[in-house]
């Protein structure tokens, strides 16, 4: 699959999904200012590139959490990928690991996370909710490990799903026969089929715990030795106490705008969380990443990585695990080019004078 430009396979994949699942994938919270905030963030930000430097030779290899990835570009813990194809989560994985970089599985996964760990030969990380039966919380985090997991992502910004309308206009649920496979064992992998809004949201208000503190960040390190990575921080405030807490990295994230409406676009946000953590914990980010010159930005404002969701799931959707690796394969092209003509060879030449002179 040829991509010239990652966001015009919206509106292909749109012509081929079905308008609920296209919407649930698509939507943000409430007004979407969020979510299109993230996106409009990125176009106001210039690139100041140098001239006369030398990038006859370039290199677009990234590290995250010890891993050599072949590009600063993992793939983004998104729900329910048999949605977008029939092999779903097998073709993200399979695809991440032919283009050289990670995937995050999502807890909402349709697929058995040993499934997905045997489909790829890449390391494999796993998106974390922290359900009210802790129990049940504490024998996935073993599950995960025992299945080779590298690293936990914990999502801390959704104690209760953020009202998507348009989910509720469909009262989104999961078709039949697809599940919240990694749940099925504890009785929690069906998303509701009958209900007055959306199924997920009431999903979330009846099982994933609304009152998790900082403190249960020790509580989840007691549990594993395994990184713990806390995605949803859009204050330096926050970042700091995920460093006291023991992070090993974070995400700059506002969910992708499905959250809290009015959040600030996490571009705008990182640079000063970027300051605030300096080089004692991995600074990643996500929210309207849609072109390798924003892979560039982001890079030049601190982050180490970025993370894309939607994408991904246009490319399952137009073709499975060879569309996937199609979208991955053009951030790297447009990096690299970028790179290029910033005069930048590799990633440690990527500084912030770049987006703020």
């Amino acid at each position: 699959m040829e991509v010239l430009a990652i966001a015009e396979l919206e509106e292909l994949a749109q012509a081929r999904l079905g308008k609920s699942t296209f919407d649930y994938y698509a939507s943000g919270a409430d007004d979407e200012v969020s979510l299109r905030g993230n996106r409009a963030a990125f176009d106001r930000i210039a690139l100041h590139y140098q001239v006369l430097v030398d990038v006859s030779h370039r290199s677009t290899q990234a590290s995250v959490l010890g891993h050599p990835i072949a590009l600063p570009v993992l793939v983004a813990p998104t729900a329910f990928h048999r949605l977008a194809c029939e092999s779903g989560e097998l073709a993200t994985a399979r695809a991440a690991s032919s283009a050289g970089t990670i995937m995050v599985l999502s807890s909402l996964s349709n697929t058995d996370v040993e499934d997905v760990a045997a489909a790829t030969s890449s390391p494999l990380f796993f998106q974390l909710y922290v359900y009210k039966d802790r129990g049940v919380t504490a024998a996935l985090v073993r599950r995960v490990e025992a299945a080779g997991c590298q690293a936990l992502v914990l999502t801390v910004d959704a104690p209760l799903l953020g009202r998507r309308v348009r989910d509720v206009r469909n009262r989104f649920v999961l078709p039949p026969g697809l599940y919240v496979k990694n749940l099925l064992p504890a009785g929690y992998g069906e998303v509701e089929k009958q209900a007055a809004e959306s199924g997920l949201a009431a999903y979330f208000a009846s099982l994933i715990d609304s009152s998790l503190s900082w403190r249960d960040l020790e509580w989840l390190r007691s549990l594993t030795g395994l990184p713990i990575v806390v995605k949803g921080i859009v204050r330096p405030d926050d970042a700091r106490r995920a460093l006291e807490h023991g992070a090993s990295a974070i995400v700059v994230s506002n969910h992708g705008g499905r959250q809290l409406d009015g959040s600030p676009a996490t571009i705008d946000v990182l640079p000063r969380i970027a300051d605030a953590v300096g080089h004692a914990l991995e600074v990643w980010m996500d929210g309207g990443v849609r072109r390798g010159t924003d892979v560039l930005k982001a890079l030049a404002r601190g982050a180490r990585v970025v993370l894309v969701g939607r994408p991904i799931l246009w490319g399952l959707a137009l073709e499975a695990e060879p569309g996937a690796r199609s979208v991955l394969e053009a951030f790297k092209s447009e990096l690299d080019l970028a790179m290029a003509l910033a005069g930048c060879a590799d990633l440690a030449s990527i500084t912030r004078d770049l987006t703020d002179p």
